[in-house]
């Protein structure tokens, strides 16, 4: 099957799906694919409840109510990468942006060690942006271990950093409040990563930041939208 055709009946599936469970699905859905990733943007995508929690100030409950429904969602999604893209998809990751009704799905593939090295092409002003997410990740919790990036394509940025929870946060995880941790780290995070600077350091306009972790591997991903056909 043809990229583009694989793109398009991914992105087909994925809104199916999240209209199955949401009773509304996004507008629209981008797929984007570049080992080791691939990612789903989603827009225009906030269900009439949701609308309503929104404007009482209940953005936690909405947030809250699609982590539950997401563990059904990302396993089926999983299964559906396999099959139509074959593709085998270790973890996936995801990240809202109520006030944009956006939102991003983030999937690491299985890869070849041997490529690994490889996969993190080179961009400018890639040392400098790594270095500002490092200094905002060590005011956060702490500097990351190892931090990578990639450009997916001119409007889809990937960060991942490796080894950033505190001994706090690993005692939270272990004695069961994962989700409040998340929840509270998405915040966080996103009041501290400056967009204005990232744009300054890239050169670019971005339209969407999103974040997630995986406590287990001790990693996270920064994914970032940027405006199409906008210089990198």
């Amino acid at each position: 099957m043809e990229e583009k055709s694989m793109q398009a009946e991914l992105a087909s599936y994925t809104g199916k799906l999240l209209r199955e469970h949401y009773g509304k699905g996004p507008a629209s859905v981008y797929v984007s694919i570049k080992h080791p990733f691939i990612t789903f943007y989603l827009r225009d995508f906030l269900t009439p409840t949701e609308r309503v929690l929104r404007t009482q100030g209940h953005d936690q409950k909405v947030e809250e109510t699609r982590d539950l429904l997401m563990k059904q969602v990302l396993h089926e999604l999983k299964a559906t990468i396999t099959v139509v893209a074959d593709l085998h998809v270790e973890n996936l990751y995801y990240d809202w942006s109520l006030e944009n009704r956006t939102g991003v799905i983030l999937g690491v593939l299985s890869e070849d060690k041997t490529n690994k090295d490889e996969s993190f092409a080179e961009y400018p002003a890639k040392d400098k942006l790594h270095k500002e997410i490092n200094r905002v990740s060590a005011q956060v919790e702490k500097e990351p271990e190892e931090t990578n990036s990639l450009y997916l394509n001119d409007r889809t940025l990937v960060i991942q950093r490796k080894g950033i929870l505190v001994d706090i946060e690993r005692e939270l995880i272990r004695s069961g409040y994962e989700q409040p941790l998340r929840l509270s780290k998405r915040r966080l995070e996103k009041d501290m990563l400056d967009r204005r600077l990232y744009e300054s350091i890239l050169d670019v306009h971005i339209m969407d930041t999103f974040v997630d972790w995986d406590f287990q591997l001790d990693q996270s991903f920064i994914t970032l939208i940027i405006q199409k056909n906008k210089p990198m």
